[in-house]
């Protein structure tokens, strides 16, 4: 790795099993149920794409072939809309398959985040690499950067891997990966440990990790090293601690609207929330809400 490396590549778990969403996602992958009429996956992979990633590697597991064929051609579908003169929707079945190349890869068995990020070595190698997870959206602005966009211009200063951090409420840290961090700038902070869902007593702080993370490939190393934790899992958060004492670790704020797609609350709170940002439905969703909520303060 060398000062000027960009950063080409971007790994998405998407193995688990998304019990969450039971019996929905017993025949549909978590990560393709929709938000109003796109999956959650592909506001992820829109993100990704924005910061100039390149090529996706998506860890799936058994059961997940519905995601490669999302992102490949489908010929019926393309030539039925060719045919009935649907031109706008044609050309937005071909811009999903073409906007990225998409490279699947098996993890055979369920032993974590550690082991899934693990599993993508062989195909990112050396370079630098972005990880989203696939169930996390992170909306910005129009005129802001998003997440990922964000580590990426930090990791081509600092050239030290760096992830996203958030506040969160001390009862909501039993929930996430939370850092022992000291702040070292604006919204910029030297992380000196992370703890996997800690009890509110054992918090280091409120520094919660919402799935956005750039990382060198140092991070291998300590992943191949680390032994299984709760529920015989290889936690990331585990060799994170270890990058953070070798090569260095830091951790940015960000300025985005973050959604929990894998929590059934926050599912729903996406959904709500895009549909009112959506060009088409935005407007009868919020006269709906609006009346709907008028009627049960009367």
């Amino acid at each position: 790795m060398k000062i000027g490396d960009k950063v080409k590549r971007a790994v998405i778990p998407a193995a688990g099993l998304g019990t969450r969403f039971l019996p929905a996602t017993k025949s549909v992958p978590k990560e393709m149920l929709p938000i109003v009429d796109r999956p959650i996956l592909l506001y992820v992979v829109e993100e990704a794409i924005r910061a100039g990633i390149e090529d996706i590697v998506i860890i799936a597991g058994r059961g997940k072939n519905e995601i490669e064929d999302f992102f490949d051609h489908t010929y019926e579908l393309e030539d039925k809309l060719a045919k009935d003169g649907k031109e706008d929707l044609l050309r937005l079945i071909r811009q999903i398959s073409e906007m990225v190349n998409i490279i699947s890869v098996r993890q055979k068995q369920p032993l974590g985040l550690g082991h899934a990020v693990y599993c993508s070595r062989g195909v990112v190698g050396d370079s630098p690499f972005a990880v989203l997870l696939g169930d996390e959206i992170m909306m910005s602005g129009p005129n802001e950067k998003s997440v990922t966009e964000q580590l990426v211009e930090i990791f081509a200063e600092k050239m030290v891997s760096t992830v996203a951090v958030m506040e969160v409420d001390l009862p909501e840290v039993v929930k996430y990966g939370i850092v022992d961090a000291v702040e070292c700038g604006h919204g910029l902070f030297k992380i000196r440990s992370v703890v996997e869902k800690p009890t509110v007593d054992q918090a280091p702080s409120q520094l919660a990790l919402p799935g956005r993370y750039l990382f060198t490939s140092k991070i291998f190393e300590y992943l191949r090293e680390t032994k299984p934790g709760r529920n015989g899992e290889i936690q990331l958060t585990d060799a994170m601690t270890e990058l953070a004492r070798g090569e260095g670790l830091m951790g940015t704020t960000f300025s985005a609207q973050r959604f929990d797609a894998g929590d059934k609350f926050g599912y729903i709170q996406a959904n709500i929330e895009l549909a009112l940002m959506h060009p088409e439905i935005g407007p009868r969703v919020h006269q709906y809400l609006t009346q709907r909520f008028s009627k049960g303060s009367s």
